[in-house]
Parts: structure tokens; C-alpha cells; sequence
């Protein structure tokens, strides 16, 4: 008997209408159903020749559901804390260290797909030599490969516009109107002069806002590049091929934040 849910669409809280400083509960909940949907792709990896095509398009368009999901989410709560995206608390150290503009780097998606495809060609070697494949990421067809290698190099090409636009927003904290701006303060604090301090607050405010401004603009983009690249990879793998690379994606999202929340506990330890 499968143990797959037969519905393909899933109904998910709207997060939009909570406090933004509950993105963090929201996050702890996303991670339980991503966790629940583990077991269902892996359950559907094992039963392959027993579950129907239709039904693997179901589960696959209820993970990408799921993802989007979040998106979503994060989108609401970004315009309303955006240095809350980007310096999230609810990730370990480890992962901060490896975030690009407050989540994975688009391009991971094909090292990931690429790792776990050479694994499943290398565990299948015996079967391929005898004309029998698995039909998993160990069989991309060449012309799979090719559309792969097409949208890995428009990916990495977006990427890299997204990273100069967000190296020359930061510079911008460094531009004449906020040097000027910060002596002025700072030689009117130096003077004891706090009326004219607070005279300042709303320029001070303004930039401080438009720099937000940016910020927002630029994660939204990430974000935006992110679910494309998802939803694109996945339309050029066949059902029981999505299956397993987001068996993969879940697995390795799973236990680095693990991994990584071990380590920060480990660190918060006494010597």
C-alpha cells in the first residue's frame, strides 16, 4: 500500500497577518513539513515501480509548493524587517557563513544536482553496461544535460549581476551624502549640541531608510532567482528525477542546519 498523500495541492498557513518577529516559529514549522516531505519523496523513491507517474508529478508540485511557500513568506516579513532576512537568527553560524544575500547561492542548485547525479551513475554502472537504467539523475539524457548547462550559465550570469548590484548598494554607505551627514553628527554631538542632533534625526532617518530601500529590492531579486531556478531545474528533470534531487536538497538543507546548531551549542559550552 503507498503511503503517499493522494491529493496534489496542500494548504498552507498564511504567515502574512503574524508579527514579523515570529518568522522564526514560522521557519521551525517549515522545517517540520519539509521533514514530512522527506519521507514521502524518499517513500516514493522506493516505490517506484509501483507508484503512477501522475502521482509523482502530485508530490514533486507539493514540495515546489512548499518552497514557494516560503518565498512568499519571507517576502511579507522582508518588507517589514529586511536586516531580519539578512541576518537571520533563526540559522546556525555555520550557515550564515555560507549565505549569499540571505539564502543559498542560486548555482548550488546544479553542484547539487551534479553530486548527486555522479553518485547515481556510479551505483548503477553494472545495470547501464547491461542497457538497464534506473531512470534517476544517473540518466540524464544529453539533451537534459544540455538544457542543465543552458540555464547554469544564464543562472550564474544573473547571479553575478544581483552580487555587483548589491556590492555597489554597500558602497553606498560610504557615498559624499552619508559622510557628510555622519561628521555633521558627529561634530554636533562632539559639541554637546543634542538640538541640533535632533534637528538632523530625520535626514539621518531618511538614509538610513533608503539604504533599507535597497536592501529590500535586492533580496527580493535573490529570492526571485531562487525559486526560478528551482522551478526551472526541476521542469527539465522527468517526475521520479525531481524526486530524487529533492530528496538531496532536503537532506543536505536538513542536516547542515543540524550540523551547524550543534556546532553553535557546542561553542556556547564553558571550557
Amino acid at each position: 500500500m503507498s503511503v503517499l498523500p493522494s491529493s496534489c495541492s496542500a494548504t498552507y498557513m498564511d504567515s502574512g497577518n503574524q508579527s514579523p518577529d515570529t518568522f522564526n516559529n514560522f521557519f521551525e514549522r517549515w522545517l517540520v513539513e519539509q521533514n514530512q516531505h522527506l519521507r514521502e519523496l524518499v517513500a516514493a523513491s522506493r516505490q517506484q515501480s509501483s507508484v503512477d507517474e501522475q502521482s509523482l508529478r502530485c508530490l514533486v508540485q507539493r514540495v515546489l509548493d512548499h518552497y514557494e511557500h516560503y518565498y512568499k513568506a519571507k517576502a511579507k516579513w522582508g518588507k517589514q524587517d529586511v536586516l531580519a532576512m539578512l541576518s537571520p537568527s533563526w540559522t546556525s553560524k555555520f550557515e550564515d557563513a555560507f549565505l549569499w544575500i540571505g539564502g543559498w547561492r542560486p548555482s548550488i542548485a546544479f553542484h547539487l544536482l551534479y553530486s548527486k547525479s555522479g553518485m547515481q551513475l556510479e551505483d548503477q554502472l553494472d545495470e547501464l553496461i547491461r542497457g538497464m537504467g534506473r531512470g534517476d539523475l544517473g540518466d540524464l539524457s544529453p539533451t537534459q544535460l544540455s538544457r542543465i548547462n543552458e540555464l547554469q550559465t544564464k543562472n550564474i550570469r544573473e547571479e553575478k549581476e544581483i552580487s555587483e548590484k548589491m556590492a555597489k548598494h554597500q558602497e553606498s554607505v560610504a557615498d559624499s551624502s552619508m559622510v557628510e551627514l555622519s561628521h555633521l553628527v558627529s561634530e554636533m554631538m562632539r559639541k554637546g549640541d543634542e538640538d541640533g542632533v535632533d534637528v538632523e534625526k530625520d535626514k539621518v532617518e531618511s538614509a538610513m531608510e533608503s539604504k533599507e530601500e535597497g536592501l529590500k529590492e535586492i533580496l527580493l531579486r535573490a529570492d526571485d532567482l531562487r525559486l526560478r531556478t528551482l522551478k526551472t531545474v526541476i521542469h527539465i528533470l522527468n517526475p521520479i528525477q525531481s524526486v530524487h534531487f529533492f530528496i538531496a536538497a532536503a537532506e543536505l538543507h536538513l542536516r547542515i542546519h543540524e550540523w551547524g546548531k550543534q556546532i553553535d551549542h557546542k561553542h556556547h559550552q564553558p571550557s
